[in-house]
């Protein structure tokens, strides 16, 4: 659905990898990104990514941009980094030294721009060194259960029993968010964001220096590293949906869920709309469309999603009878609308 750029939010610990992980996005092809620091020296951004500096801003090589404010700065910055003449496609905000994880959400989600939106709390933890940190910051098993999904790195650090522990202790926190295990900050972007489909370069195209980073001569490419793979879940329904149903799944979502979109058709009296959505964790966006109803879509992406159950839960939100439900059964839906959204459509008296 159209609404705007993901703001990504990145949380953890000094080591536990955010600075590799964030690294590992940068020198992706496949996507323009936006990264907000406190200051370049902290993140240690690939210095061979760097193409120059103006203000606040370093432009890096593969047309990725960073910057580093304060907190009070984070809306001129969003701001400044959506216009769409940067064609960016996820900003990344690194919280350390920022704010707290929860009031940087709160940031994203009560934002006014249109072109932005919440993408998740992602929070990255050290699986060699888990106990000891949580014994020096007690906050951590407060982060975690904020998390929408975490990532737990340095997975090859540890036997396979112990990390098999750690995840299970970890689940117990953060469920029903995934749990990502990898090395070296390694995450597939296809879990965090719609990847755009980009022409690849031609022959006579010179490789920028990103690109030369990531050809398998490099020393730094690894075709062995450890890490978990995404799932994603599809679904289509030709009959519509109980939209409290619907509602009832994404408010408890399957375990390993970390994003949801689609359109949705409802069976309720009067309502000839389609109803736009993004889930991202335990943030519900719908969105009333004036296209006509065509049928369902629906897309789950996670990490350790079971497909079967998924599946049958979607099932499960299809009205087999061919009586319409009365149009209470949108209050759900409704409450999960944007203010700005309603409100526009009360002032252009457009029946809810």
């Amino acid at each position: 659905m159209g609404r705007g750029i993901p703001v990504l939010i990145v949380a953890g610990f000094l080591g536990a990898g955010k600075t590799t992980l964030l690294n590992h996005l940068l020198r992706g092809r496949d996507a323009r990104i936006g990264v907000v620091v406190n200051d370049f020296g902290a993140v240690n951004i690939d210095a061979m990514l760097v193409a120059g500096q103006v203000d606040a801003m370093v432009s890096l090589g593969n047309g990725c941009v960073c910057c580093a404010v304060d907190v009070d700065q984070l809306d001129e910055m969003f701001e400044r980094l959506a216009q769409p003449r940067n064609r960016i496609d996820l900003i990344v905000v690194e919280a350390s030294g920022l704010a707290e994880p929860r009031n940087l959400i709160r940031m994203v989600v009560g934002s006014d721009n249109p072109r932005i939106h919440y993408g998740g709390l992602l929070e990255v933890v050290d699986a060699e060194h888990f106990d000891d940190s949580r014994a020096q910051h007690p906050e951590l098993a407060t982060h975690l259960r904020l998390a929408d999904l975490v990532v737990l790195n340095k997975a090859d650090r540890v036997p396979a029993e112990r990390l098999d522990r750690l995840r299970g202790e970890i689940a117990e926190l953060v469920a029903p968010a995934p749990v990502y295990a990898t090395t070296r900050g390694r995450i597939d972007p296809h879990l965090l964001f719609d990847v755009p489909e980009r022409p690849e370069p031609t022959v006579a195209e010179q490789l920028s220096l990103d690109a030369l980073l990531t050809e398998p001569d490099h020393p730094d490419h690894d075709h062995h590293h450890l890490h978990d793979g995404y799932e994603t879940v599809t679904f289509s329904s030709a009959t519509p949906l109980d939209p409290r149903r619907l509602v009832a799944l994404l408010e408890n979502p399957p375990s390993g869920l970390f994003r949801a979109k689609g359109h949705a058709d409802f069976a309720v009296e009067g309502e000839q709309r389609r109803f736009l959505f993004h889930v991202v964790g335990r943030h519900i966006v719908f969105e009333p469309d004036p296209a006509a109803r065509g049928g369902t879509d629906i897309v789950l992406i996670g990490s350790g999603l079971d497909a079967h159950t998924a599946t049958a839960r979607l099932r499960d939100t299809v009205h087999p009878d061919p009586e319409p439900l009365d149009a209470r059964t949108l209050l759900g839906v409704w409450h999960h609308v944007p203010r700005e959204l309603s409100d526009a459509l009360a002032y252009a008296d457009v029946p809810e």
